[in-house]
């Protein structure tokens, strides 16, 4: 990467580290919405999972306490099964037309959250392991998974730091395993952890700000920032597809 190509991406890599510093997700959908004007998804994916690696181990010491391990096991379970097929899709899929597909569900569901029309959703294993699924999928195919495990934590009505950090507890395992089945399909090299290298300064800054305001915020404040967050970065998401 060169100093022409560093400096858009260390802003868009700030940006993501500001969303996931906040919400405890966002950063790989934040990444690749932005970063596609850049780098091709293809190539910035998997080093936004290299990155979710970073992001992890930098935030699992402070919100270790507050994971809510019932929903996390499930989750974490399906994932296991779901990554494969996600990151098999990326492959060898065209990898727009999943986002596409993803961006518009999740932008009806959290306006829908937005404007509490919430779905009664019956909180149990079924539910819970099923989030990994889709999630898990949308994780390896898309960089989606964050944002729609916590759509539908949200539905649950799960409170703002167990939400919270569950989802950064989950992501660090499905980064890692994420990135080990992308190395089996070739989507993972070396330029992976390079750029994922280049970039994790300006990722941990904003991580560090954004952390720093997730704990001066209400319960109420919290879901509506994230909801709209979910939002945009949906419509960003179709937006990037489109325009490339």
């Amino acid at each position: 990467m060169s100093w022409i190509d560093w400096w858009p991406l260390a802003v868009c890599a700030f940006a993501a580290g500001l969303v996931r510093g906040f919400s405890g997700f966002g950063l790989s959908a934040v990444l690749v919405a932005s970063g596609a004007f850049f780098m091709p998804p293809k190539t910035l994916i998997p080093s936004a999972q290299a990155l979710e690696v970073v992001a992890s181990i930098w935030m699992i010491p402070s919100v270790w306490r507050d994971v809510h391990w019932k929903w996390l096991t499930p989750m974490a379970i399906a994932y296991a099964f779901a990554i494969p097929l996600g990151v098999a899709a990326l492959a060898y899929a065209p990898s727009d037309v999943l986002r596409v597909g993803g961006c518009l569900v999740l932008l009806i569901a959290s306006l829908c959250l937005l404007f509490n029309a919430r779905p009664k959703l019956p909180d149990g294993f079924p539910l819970r392991f099923g989030t990994g699924l889709v999630a898990g999928f949308m994780a390896g195919a898309s960089s989606l998974g964050g944002m729609v495990a916590s759509t539908i934590l949200f539905a649950a009505s799960i409170p703002a730091k167990p939400l919270r950090a569950t989802l950064i507890v989950l992501f660090f395992g499905s980064a890692i395993y994420s990135l080990c089945w992308g190395s089996w399909h070739g989507v993972v090299t070396k330029a992976t952890f390079v750029n994922a290298a280049w970039l994790a300064l300006p990722l941990l800054l904003g991580i560090a700000i954004g952390s720093r305001v997730f704990h001066v915020v209400g319960e109420a404040q919290f879901r509506k920032a994230v909801l709209s967050v979910l939002a945009i970065l949906s419509i960003a998401g179709i937006v990037t597809a489109v325009v490339r």
